[in-house]
């Protein structure tokens, strides 16, 4: 292979964001810009948006569970590659779908690849990355989710003008042949272990710790990544109850046009570009903990400001805050897995702690869809996500310090 003039790992760092941009930026995010196209043309109440959606995260709870198996055997590459396939179909099928079971199980299907390709993208910052760089890396690899939402946000309005009532289906369709474009690059450019190019990781090296060693810190950090996944159930149910239907009540409750809340939400997705990189390295600086709190805090405001019905400028400040916070917390998880863990476990703890993350995904959208069939509004789910956001930052104070370097 060719020398690079910089790092592979920065080029693992690069189809990371491409494969987050596919696999949750379109496949997940796009589906709040899709919903009220979708429910017109399908006749969709309420519950059954909520129950797509929570469709969606038990495919992806199911991935949790299998892709610690499947990496030992296909290892990070393949399994990349397959995940991002298995999206790519489901998402063309959903195109083609004219009734509420169908596109429910397709969204499940789209939940299992997003797994798949999502957890084994992160478990690579682990082996490319020492402690030093692994908040700045994942940071930067969320930095996809964040253009995904942009390109949702400008695109999908202009489509449903153009294509109508058949809008949605077009831009599932667009939004398949994207990612299978980028499953065919991640196959051809991603690396399982610096070790195979001859390269070691990125950042200083640094002794091992008590959880790197497997030594009498194994209990501790078991207790670690229960708390990690608490925090990560709470981040789970809160932010995909805002993403999944902040579009609808800007619609539905603040009356804007569907192009002016599509520019709401590409401002979203402009804001949350920084996100990854300005906590993750924030918590490279400060500690896990430290980061984790100011994180929580930045999300328990904006979801109170967009359940108080205080008008679009409270309204703009709501994305603004859910923006500049939205990819912080994986980002600070994925690092606190490798610094509590190290390398060798990082897969099965990442899907430990993944595990709860999908169930707060799986119940969220589910319960705000019910709250809002049963008040007429989304403002008392967005205000019982701050409540959830704001013990979650008392509850980050429990997370001792690891190990310093």
């Amino acid at each position: 292979m060719q020398k690079l003039p910089f790092h592979y790992g920065w080029l693992i760092v690069i189809t990371g964001i491409l494969t987050l941009f596919s696999c949750l930026g379109l496949a997940r995010f796009a589906f709040g810009m899709l919903l009220p196209n979708m429910r017109d043309g399908l006749g969709l109440a309420y519950d059954q948006m909520g129950y797509l959606g929570t469709g969606n995260f038990v495919g992806y709870l199911f991935s949790v569970a299998i892709t610690p198996t499947i990496l030992k055997i296909l290892r990070p590459r393949i399994t990349i590659s397959a995940g991002l396939l298995l999206v790519a179909i489901s998402l063309a099928g959903m195109s083609q779908s004219d009734a509420f079971w169908q596109l429910l199980t397709l969204y499940v299907l789209t939940g299992v690849g997003s797994g798949l390709a999502n957890i084994s993208t992160m478990v690579l910052i682990a082996h490319w990355f020492r402690r030093e760089k692994r908040g700045l890396a994942a940071g930067l690899m969320v930095f996809g989710n964040g253009v995904g939402i942009i390109f949702s946000g400008l695109m999908i309005p202009l489509l449903n003008q153009n294509y109508g009532h058949n809008g949605w289906r077009v831009s599932w369709l667009l939004l398949a042949g994207i990612t299978i474009s980028i499953s065919i690059l991640t196959a051809l450019l991603v690396r399982n272990k610096p070790e195979s190019l001859g390269l070691e990781p990125i950042g200083t090296k640094t002794p091992f710790t008590a959880a790197e060693l497997g030594s009498s810190g194994t209990a501790k950090s078991g207790r670690v990544l229960v708390s990690l996944g608490l925090l990560y159930l709470a981040f789970g149910a809160t932010y995909m109850i805002y993403g999944t239907f902040v579009v609808t009540s800007m619609v539905e409750e603040y009356g804007l046009s569907e192009v002016a809340a599509g520019r709401f939400w590409s401002w979203v997705g402009f804001f949350s570009l920084f996100s990854g990189i300005i906590f993750g390295t924030l918590s490279d600086k400060i500690g896990r903990r430290g980061g984790l709190m100011v994180v929580f805090g930045v999300q328990t405001l904006a979801y109170l400001l967009a359940g108080s019905g205080l008008g679009t400028s409270a309204l703009l400040l709501s994305v603004f805050l859910y923006g500049i916070a939205a990819w912080a917390i994986p980002a600070i998880m994925t690092a606190s897995v490798g610094d509590y863990l190290g390398v060798s476990k990082a897969a099965a703890g990442f899907s430990f702690v993944t595990f709860f993350f999908a169930a707060g995904q799986t119940i969220g959208p589910a319960f705000a869809g019910l709250m809002a069939e049963h008040y007429g509004s989304f403002s008392p789910a967005f205000l019982f996500s701050a409540l959830i956001t704001a013990v979650a930052m008392l509850f980050a104070l429990s997370l001792p310090q690891p190990t310093e370097n």
